[in-house]
């Protein structure tokens, strides 16, 4: 490894003498050059890539040739066609420019999952078909609905929400997925100075609030909250979070939320952070279309099992591969009917 800004990242020297042996060129999958702390959006790409479906909403729009210029969506299509082309040695450049033009400096350390809702949002607002734009959207939309009832009265406010990935919380000594979504569904009692002001009392009440899941969606994108923030500092939680490569939401949940959940996924991209909140290298695992798992770190890609992808469970040294955003597609009814729990 070597160090750069303060900076953590993997050195170029082994990705070359992985190209050179040939490792990557044949597989389905193709490493990308770090251009300048790039590792995080790197990361992101392979998941793009991966994610089949935004291919396919992509290559249905035709851009028009006044296009605005540093346009994020028509700047990620070329660069997942690009990809294609093992030929190319920097296919994400031009993509790696215009994001820079949007606030997502080169030579900047960034967060993947602040990258990841950037590029979503991007497309929303640069894209010429709003209803391609809306289908990706609605790919990873999770809608919530917060309820908040008063205590006294039992008048409910409910305001809805939305995500593009689930925040899940983290435990500090060990989690499994359904931990991490039972704590974030757990009710949450407001009162003192986090009281609710309640319109029918006319005043703040003790309430209790509670989260009800309304709809998932294809790609269920979850970010593993493993950086708190304090009034005196960021850490890292290294601690472990166990996650199934097939995920059946209606487990996951509390009851009241099982009908909803009645969904089935399989697992096909993890993010991984090594590192500390200050410095810090992203890479990330994929299941690609000949259905095997592969590693990406920058240039370097190489086909892994089942079990490498686990050892990113965390509860490790710092240094470790950790899991940080984890990438599921909903199974089709008669996948689901097939697929162990």
């Amino acid at each position: 490894m070597a160090w750069c800004k303060g900076f953590l990242f993997r050195s170029d020297l082994t990705s070359a003498i992985v190209t050179r042996a040939g490792l990557h060129l044949h597989s389905s999958v193709r490493g990308l050059s770090n251009c300048g702390l790039s590792c995080s959006i790197n990361a992101l790409l392979q998941t793009f890539a991966a994610t089949t479906e935004v291919e396919e909403m992509l290559s249905r729009w035709q851009p028009s040739e006044a296009s605005d210029e540093n346009n994020v969506p028509l700047e990620l299509k070329r660069a997942l066609e690009a990809m294609k082309d093992k030929r190319q040695s920097s296919p994400h450049l031009d993509f790696l420019n215009c994001l820079h033009e949007h606030n997502i400096c080169r030579f900047t350390n960034h967060d993947a999952d602040e990258v990841f809702h950037t590029i979503l949002n991007l497309i929303q607002k640069q894209m010429s078909d709003q209803q391609i734009a809306a289908e990706i959207k609605n790919l990873y939309k999770i809608d919530v609905e917060e309820c908040t009832e008063c205590e006294k009265c039992g008048n409910v406010h409910r305001t809805p929400n939305l995500f593009l990935s689930f925040p899940l919380p983290l435990h500090e000594d060990g989690n499994t997925l359904m931990d991490c979504f039972r704590m974030f569904f757990k009710p949450q009692r407001l009162e003192g100075s986090e009281a609710f002001y309640c319109v029918k009392c006319e005043k703040k009440m003790p309430s209790t609030q509670r989260c009800k899941l309304v709809s998932l969606p294809s790609i269920l994108c979850i970010n593993l909250k493993r950086f708190r923030s304090t009034s005196s500092c960021t850490r890292k939680l290294n601690t472990k979070v166990s996650f199934p490569e097939m995920l059946n939401m209606a487990e996951m949940l509390p009851e009241e939320h099982s009908q909803v959940a009645e969904r089935r996924y399989r697992l096909y991209g993890v993010v991984v952070h090594i590192g500390t909140s200050t410095m810090g290298h992203y890479t990330a695992y994929v299941y690609s279309t000949d259905s095997k798992w592969y590693y990406t770190d920058d240039s370097c890609t190489r086909q892994v099992s089942w079990e490498e992808v686990q050892s990113t469970y965390g509860g490790r040294e710092w240094y470790s591969d950790m899991a940080y955003m984890l990438l599921y597609r909903r199974l089709s009814s008669e996948a689901a009917q097939g697929a162990n729990p």
